[in-house]
């Protein structure tokens, strides 16, 4: 095996394995709150990614009007849904805050009138930004423009090697 043919094999390999698809996880996650009318009047609420896929084991927090201290609820299951009662005497506005991590977050404003969470007035605002760096865009420009450099290495060291061979 020549020395080309030493660097072009492994090449060819990380190539391959860069084509390879790769799954990538949506950033934002997009929820829907609704009450079920039982002896508790418990809500349900249902959090997915923008891909449709379901937030499962997003953690969910409701922090008191105020910023006050958060209160874990609970976690969301398979499906991307979590039924949970507010805390007992809860009044005014309070945060609901679906977390996956940084990036992979929802946020909701829910209005508390003497212990019942009032559905009609609920208020989404915009999920935290999340990082360019994370953008499958810029991954695969990156990993594309890397991979055109090592071919680009390849290819003049395969005529540099040639070039000595006919000089011989």
């Amino acid at each position: 095996m020549t020395s080309c043919q030493r660097l072009v094999v492994p090449c060819l390999g990380a190539v391959a394995l860069a084509l390879l698809p790769v799954a990538a996880r949506a950033h934002a996650i997009e929820s829907s709150l609704d009450q079920l009318r039982s002896l508790n009047d418990s809500l349900l609420l249902e959090s997915r990614f923008s891909s449709g896929e379901p937030a499962a084991g997003a953690q969910v927090r409701v922090v008191p009007p105020g910023g006050g201290t958060p209160v874990t609820v609970g976690q969301l299951d398979a499906d991307g849904k979590l039924s949970f009662v507010l805390p007992s005497g809860a009044d005014g506005t309070w945060e609901l805050q679906v977390d996956d991590g940084p990036g992979h977050r929802d946020f909701l404003d829910l209005t508390v009138k003497s212990g019942r969470p009032l559905i009609d007035s609920l208020s989404g605002r915009p999920a935290e930004p999340t990082a360019p760096w994370t953008s499958p865009w810029l991954v695969g420009t990156v990993v594309l423009g890397g991979l055109g450099s090592v071919g680009g290495v390849i290819a003049g060291l395969s005529a540099w090697s040639a070039a000595r061979r006919r000089l011989r």
